[in-house]
């Protein structure tokens, strides 16, 4: 091996050693599954029985949710937590009802993240779920 590609060879291998020492440090410590409990999710058929017992919550980008989303649902995302949030709280959360939290495949941690806050910042009472399979599990079951 010429002595140049051997440097630029063992070069890489020490430029690399960090990332695959703190791959094996982390590797039972980190879920590289859902983020989200099973027990904090809801299946759209569920969530459907629940007909005006429950209010939906889009959680994906703006964008999204003006081109479509769940009849009655309502933006509250990460991008405009600030603002949704009071406009959530006065005009449609009722301690009575279930909150169903959705985003899309693309964005899926985003409801996951709106649900974790609104239990953890807003202290909402209520039963927040996270639907499985988000905007598009809704679709396919859209009557």
């Amino acid at each position: 091996m010429r002595p140049l590609l051997r440097q630029s060879v063992l070069l890489l291998g020490l430029a690399l050693l960090p990332a695959a020492v703190q791959a094996l440090y982390f590797r039972d410590r980190i879920s590289w599954e859902s983020r989200i409990a099973e027990s904090d999710m809801v299946s759209v058929d569920l969530a459907r029985s629940w007909g005006t017992d429950a209010v939906w919550i889009d959680a994906r980008p703006d964008v999204d949710f003006e081109r479509d989303h769940v009849p009655e649902a309502i933006l509250l995302n990460e991008d405009r937590w600030n603002e949704l949030l009071p406009q959530f709280l006065q005009q449609r959360w009722s301690p009575e009802k279930k909150i169903v939290v959705y985003c899309s495949a693309e964005s899926c941690n985003l409801a996951g993240d709106v649900a974790r806050r609104l239990r953890e910042e807003a202290k909402l009472p209520n039963q927040i779920r996270v639907l499985k399979g988000g905007w598009e599990e809704w679709l396919k079951t859209r009557k």
